[in-house]
């Protein structure tokens, strides 16, 4: 697994390309529903960047309860100018932030989950790097998913075909480095999902868009056979953040 000095350029990378990406976007499209439930493109972006604006004296008010603040101040902020919220992204702040007890690889999961979160319902391409999604994916794999989202990996042998990555032995979950990201993530149930590698048509970003996770707010994803499917018919990306 990566070490911090090879995660921290990643870290940077995944805040400016993101940034870079959130700065093109026309005003309207910043009201996109994202992945988190509830949130819109702005909430998530200002849940992502409330490292950069929020005080000890908050924290404080909330009881130091870290997700009561999160959740206050992504209401709040996400009110704020989008150009604010791109600046934020782009600060020497959100670059050094460190979540409390997340190390550099809890920082570049938070990035690039977020980023998957806003640029999947965007049709976007994903703005994280192939290194990070890997950084990422060695995390969740594992453990990091087993820990904080529930997610066992036993038994499973995932591939990212997009990347080049692979993970564990069993029954095949495959697809783009991004879904997996947020199978990894938000999974409610163990399902199996093989699919043949994607296929990047004319135009397209070498970075993936997703593949087939979306929300409920953009058109359903292809049908996988039933066969494929144990425990439950369908995968369903939509989560509290």
């Amino acid at each position: 697994m990566a070490d911090d000095t090879s995660l921290s350029p990643l870290l940077s990378d995944s805040f400016l390309t993101l940034a870079d990406l959130l700065g093109a976007l026309p005003e309207e499209r910043w009201e996109t529903p994202s992945l988190c439930a509830g949130w819109r493109v702005r909430e998530v972006v200002a849940h992502l960047t409330m490292a950069a604006r929020y005080s000890p004296a908050e924290l404080r008010a909330c009881d130091s309860d870290f997700s009561r603040l999160s959740n206050l101040i992504a209401g709040r902020d996400a009110a704020l100018p989008t150009a604010e919220l791109v600046a934020n992204l782009r600060s020497d702040v959100m670059r050094r932030w460190i979540p409390p007890g997340g190390g550099h690889l809890g920082a570049l999961t938070h990035v690039v989950i977020h980023g998957l979160d806003v640029t999947v319902p965007l049709g976007a391409p994903r703005s994280a790097s192939d290194e990070a999604a890997i950084a990422v994916l060695d995390g969740l794999a594992a453990g990091g998913g087993s820990r904080q989202y529930g997610v066992d990996t036993a038994g499973l042998a995932l591939a990212a075909t997009d990347v080049g990555w692979t993970f564990g032995a069993g029954a095949p979950l495959v697809g783009p480095a991004g879904e997996l990201v947020l199978v990894l993530r938000a999974a409610r149930c163990r399902t199996f999902v093989s699919r043949p590698s994607r296929r990047l048509g004319e135009g397209d970003s070498a970075h993936d868009t997703g593949g087939s996770v979306r929300s409920p707010h953009t058109p359903s994803p292809p049908k996988v056979s039933q066969s494929l499917i144990n425990g439950c018919g369908s995968l369903s990306v939509v989560t509290e953040c």
